[in-house]
This record gives structure tokens, sequence and C-alpha cells, in this order.
């Protein structure tokens, strides 16, 4: 599988297995979650995405379990966290609303919790979750780069950020920002005309899509885009989850599709979307089907 790389010391695979349901199986058994990881692992997928909101704050635990259980994983994967949100479930059950925390103490607490619950020792990649309407920028910036001076963390990014909210908190950081994880997909198709994907492609900064499938909607709609979606699955002899994302990979901005399912034998077809080369053509069939109209 290609690799993209993030820094000069740090790549991830194409595709990113994403975890954010690990905790809503009906087996979070360490053995389970190990299967998860190792059919991944068999298809050059080397990287995974985690929060400390998955699973009502318990999802990276139940990763933690599995690492713990099956010590030779960790060397062969790329840990991805996020924090910030602070919703009133789980841990944070006895908060009266849900809120965006960007501070110094919360992100430091955060990061400390993460290593400790997943077993780590350094987190790969550190995201901010979303962008936080009271964030003191300088403040933000500062406990991002004591992180990695304090070797806590490789390297950190953002999640769901605009350009704007990007270059803000750029602005106050010594250490870059490598990506930015937001929604894009054949359902989400926004940013390939709002500015986002040109913001970051302009500046090389590799991009984490996450609902590559548009939350499974991709997989049971009807219409036209469905039916372009399955032409020309049967085309390349792969299903229809392979051609949305092999959408998502044909675009030279380096998009990473976050792949999350808890079934083993989904799973196992995750790569399928690499033996994908769409041409031209049949890109522009799938983005006028889901424009829902021909291209200006």
């Amino acid at each position: 599988m290609d690799r993209v790389a993030l820094t000069s010391d740090l790549s991830f695979s194409r595709i990113v297995y994403g975890m954010w349901r690990v905790a809503d199986d009906a087996n979070t058994s360490p053995e389970h979650v190990a299967a998860k990881i190792q059919s991944c692992l068999d298809q050059g997928i080397t990287t995974f995405d985690q929060a400390d909101i998955y699973g009502d704050y318990g999802a990276e635990a139940v990763l933690g379990d599995a690492l713990r259980a099956n010590p030779g994983l960790r060397q062969k994967m790329e840990i991805v966290t996020k924090c910030d949100i602070v919703a009133p479930i789980g841990k944070y059950s006895d908060k009266p609303v849900k809120y965006y925390d960007t501070s110094r103490a919360h992100i430091h607490a955060s990061v400390e919790n993460s290593l400790q619950v997943m077993g780590l020792d350094v987190i790969d990649l550190l995201l901010i979750h979303r962008p936080d309407p009271l964030m003191d920028h300088h403040e933000t910036g500062a406990a991002l780069d004591e992180l990695v001076a304090e070797g806590k963390v490789c390297t950190v990014g953002v999640s769901n950020f605009r350009p704007w909210d990007w270059a803000l908190l750029q602005s106050a950081m010594k250490n870059q920002l490598v990506t930015n994880q937001i929604e894009i997909s054949l359902a989400e198709i926004r940013p390939f005309t709002n500015g986002d994907l040109a913001f970051h492609q302009q500046h090389d900064h590799p991009i984490m899509a996450w609902s590559p499938l548009g939350g499974g909607n991709l997989m049971t709609a009807s219409g036209q885009l469905a039916d372009r979606m399955d032409t020309l699955a049967k085309d390349h002899g792969v299903d229809r989850a392979a051609i949305a994302v092999a959408f998502l990979l044909a675009h030279p901005a380096k998009i990473l599709p976050v792949m999350g399912t808890n079934n083993l034998d989904r799973i196992a077809t995750l790569a399928d979307a690499t033996k994908v080369k769409l041409d031209r053509e049949s890109w522009f069939m799938l983005y006028e089907a889901a424009l829902g109209a021909e291209v200006p």
C-alpha cells in the first residue's frame, strides 16, 4: 500500500482504520480487537484513528487492552487521537452542556489520559478535534508545542478546521500542523470547491477524510450516483465502497480516507480501493451524480 509522508520521520498508510465504533461492537475482547488490527496490518493499513470521545470516552481503553495483551502490535502501528470535545456522556456525564476546551490544562490532561488508557509512551499524531470559538491560539499553540517538546506526541494537527482556523492556530506555533481531518465523500463534496482542499493542496498538507462512505448512506443509496458506483464496481471487480473510496484517492491533494467498520469481512476488503484507478471521465461521472447536475 502507498504511504503518505506527514513529516520527514512520520508517514501514514494511504487508508486509515477508524476506531470510532470499536467500543460499540458486541465483542470488545482484546483478542477480537487484535484480530481487526492484524487484518488491517495484513493489507498494509498501519494507521489507526482514535479520539478521546469515541465510545463515550471508552474506545481508547478498548484499544489499550488489545495492545497490552498483544505487545507486538504497537510497533507496527501509527496511532492518531484527538481531544477538546467535552460532552455530557461517560466521564463527563455531570457536565450541563457540550462544549470545546482548547485550554492548556485540558489538552495536557487529555493527552496524559490517552497515553495511560492506551498504554502508550507516545502518540504519533494528536489532533484538535473541533474548532473552539473560545480558543486562545497562543495558549493552544504553546500547549501543542510543549507536548511535542516533551516527547508525548510526535506531531500535531487539527480536525474540522477551516483554512482561517488553521492559519490562526499555526500563527502561534513553532511546530507545523501536519494534517486536517475533515468530512469529505461523494455525500459531502463541498470541500472540493469551498476552498478547503485548495488551501491544503496549495500548502502540501495531506488531508484525512472522515466518513468517506457518507456514514454508510452511500452503501444503501439508490439513484443515479448509486447506479454509477455499481457500474464502476462491476467494471473493476470490487464493491461500491471501494469505488467511493477510490474517488477520494484519485484526487491530487493526497486524501487519506478513514474507514471504520467492526465487521471482520469488511475490514479484510478495505484495501480494495487501492486497486482501482479512476480515469478523469469516470471521476467526473461520479462527481456529476453527486452534484445532481452537470458541472457548470
